[in-house]
């Protein structure tokens, strides 16, 4: 090991977050496997189907042009915004103008950092729901906010209580993240939340941030909250191909909202990246057009098969679910004789060679749940339920 000189210390920011969850533990499983573990994981949610075939042809043949290699606009190519804006519009009913109000992102995690640090000075509040996606409070963290959480709980369908809101020290709050369907509990989207939530954020002056990737996984309803009335005063949506299009490692995403809030998330944006490979823009495109309806049938029958499977092993395991979950995951509440959910994760890793995620990451809320993922085939969660079954967890 490297003597680090001891004079040179991290800035405090680093102290405040840790190595994200699965980096951590997709390492620890690495290590297992390399020892001949063979561990099925059913931890992350990253589709395993490739993408619709004309996406992979316009990419491979964009990147065969000799013009295709050179820097790219910060706000993308006009043909993917306008791809966009004709996806909003057919599918959410949403209109949108892509000269000004929709930007292109190297994925949604980018987007969070973006947002965060064009809104918040430190010491500026920051809503973040329990449980919930982990990032929001790391990249709080990052702008040195401060974090409220707000609770969402089973007994109230996991949508906000705006009694709680409405204690909150609203007069230093900024910025509210909001993710429906949720992740990690798949509690799908309501008009009358996201109507409430309009209305709490234009009284309060804080911006909503509703954060959309799942709308099209096992869902027939897809709706954003950009499609309230005047919600894009005071509303940012996110929204990617990674889960509707089988696209995660492509990293293309998107924001919507008002002229002005854009201008200011652009402002940190064309300071961090340089652009995104204009092929895969294109290709882009294509995706944005080659998923119709008969996609999402053919996408949505898989994972509805996938999805059975996940029950299965939920009640193999005394778990009980919601069933009208949507997205990529399958959330259930443990028995009530287990520990934890950390350790009856541990338990399954150890003893069936499955790895789950325990519901305590994503908040203190999720501590008596545990999340499987639905981006593994039949035939693999087929084996983690025989494993489990044979196991006599």
């Amino acid at each position: 090991m490297q003597n680090v000189n001891k004079n040179i210390q991290p800035a405090r920011r680093i102290s405040n977050v840790q190595e994200y969850y699965f980096s951590r533990k997709l390492k620890e499983i690495a290590q297992l496997n390399a020892a001949g573990a063979n561990i099925i994981s059913l931890g992350v949610g990253g589709p395993d189907r490739m993408p619709h075939p004309a996406v992979i042809q316009t990419l491979c043949s964009e990147a065969l042009r000799p013009d295709a290699h050179g820097y790219q606009p910060y706000v993308g190519l006009p043909a993917l915004r306008q791809a966009f804006a004709q996806w909003y519009q057919h599918w959410y009913g949403v209109d949108l103008n892509p000269d000004n109000e929709i930007l292109p992102l190297i994925g949604s995690k980018e987007g969070i950092t973006h947002i965060t640090l064009a809104f918040i000075n430190p010491g500026d509040g920051v809503l973040v729901p329990n449980p919930g996606y982990p990032t929001y409070t790391s990249v709080s963290k990052l702008a040195e906010a401060q974090i409220h959480y707000y609770n969402l709980k089973e007994e109230n369908n996991w949508m906000p209580d705006f009694n709680e809101l409405e204690q909150m020290p609203t007069d230093n709050i900024k910025l509210m993240w909001v993710n429906y369907p949720s992740m990690p509990m798949g509690q799908p989207a309501s008009r009358q939340t996201f109507e409430r939530l309009i209305d709490f954020g234009r009284r309060h002056n804080i911006v909503i941030v509703n954060d959309n990737p799942y709308s099209f996984i096992l869902n027939d309803e897809p709706i954003s909250i950009l499609s309230i009335d005047g919600a894009k005063d005071i509303a940012i949506e996110l929204n990617s191909l990674s889960k509707s299009h089988n696209m995660p490692g492509w990293r293309i995403a998107m924001l919507a909202t008002n002229s002005q809030f854009l201008q200011w998330i652009l402002r940190v944006k064309s300071n961090v990246d340089s652009g995104q490979f204009r092929p895969m823009m294109l290709a882009a495109v294509k995706a944005l057009s080659a998923g119709d309806r008969n996609w999402f049938k053919q996408l949505n029958d898989e994972y509805a098969t996938r999805r059975k499977i996940a029950e299965e092993i939920m009640l193999a395991l005394n778990c009980r679910f919601n069933p009208e979950q949507r997205g990529l995951f399958l959330w259930g509440r443990i028995p009530p004789e287990e520990l934890s959910a950390e350790s009856l994760a541990d338990k399954i890793l150890e003893q069936a060679r499955v790895f789950v995620v325990p519901g305590s990451i994503f908040g203190s809320n999720g501590d008596r749940y545990i999340r499987l993922s639905l981006c593994s085939k039949p035939e693999i969660l087929q084996r983690a339920l025989e494993r489990i079954i044979n196991t006599h967890l």
